[in-house]
């Protein structure tokens, strides 16, 4: 299918089908790409973007293992902590670009907290659906073995829980490739998402379109990386998708 629709693309601009000042051959595109990964800029951006991406995604992974692991075992910290956080997940992510910049400057820690900001949530909301999803027999298995709390949570809520935990880093790696992209439009020097902007700002498409499919490619990849890592944590389940 994207063979096919790059030479779909490449033919229609070839051909005159469109204004090719708005939408440039893939040709003229790869062309860019080329030329920039030859005098060392692309790699330049694509190391700054993957450089936030990698901090944001590990800070929002850790606090939200860990609110989510205290709210998932403990009733009263569920009580106490979830209407919280659940209220601000509601506030639209932008809206917190404001206040980081006020807090943080405009510099790297404000892009990297709205990146994790934006990994919280999706990992938080899984963890705690999985822990709370956890089979009560399984625990009673646990405790008929002897296990105490801290052994009972180790060896069965926490690996029974883990395929939702897996699935909710799935998702918060997604909504950082989104957040990058804001955060690198709050007065970024380098990144894929300044790129963007300023293939916009000097009314050059095929810079538009080359960061677009760089994001494209990396998302894909990265989320590839973390399929086969669930495969390889998972494998001890025998379920439909593991045949697949």
């Amino acid at each position: 299918m994207p063979v096919a629709m790059l030479l779909l693309w490449e033919t229609g601009a070839s051909r005159g089908w469109w204004d090719r000042h708005l939408l440039p051959a893939p040709s003229v595109v790869a062309q860019y790409l080329v030329v920039s990964a030859g005098n060392g800029t692309l790699g330049q951006h694509v190391g700054a973007t993957l450089a936030r991406l990698a901090v944001g995604f590990l800070i929002g992974l850790g606090s939200a293992a860990a609110l989510g692991t205290l709210t998932g075992l403990s009733g009263l910290a569920f009580r106490i902590l979830d209407p919280l956080l659940q209220g601000l997940r509601a506030v639209p992510s932008l809206a917190w670009v404001p206040l980081f910049l006020i807090w943080l400057g405009i510099g790297e820690p404000s892009k990297i907290m709205l990146i994790a900001l934006g990994v919280f949530f999706p990992i938080y909301l899984n963890l705690v659906a999985g822990i709370h999803g956890v089979d009560r027999k399984l625990v009673e298995v646990g405790r008929s073995f002897g296990f105490a709390s801290p052994r009972l949570v180790t060896r069965i809520i926490l690996p029974a829980a883990l395929p939702s935990l897996l699935t909710g880093i799935r998702g918060g790696l997604g909504l950082g490739w989104m957040f990058v992209i804001a955060a690198e439009l709050i007065g970024a020097s380098r990144g894929l998402g300044f790129l963007l902007d300023l293939g916009r700002n000097i009314s050059r498409p095929e810079i538009v379109l080359a960061s677009i499919l760089l994001f494209a490619v990396l998302g894909k990849l990265t989320d590839a990386l973390l399929v086969l890592v669930q495969r390889r944590a998972l494998s001890w389940q025998d379920s439909l998708g593991a045949t697949r």
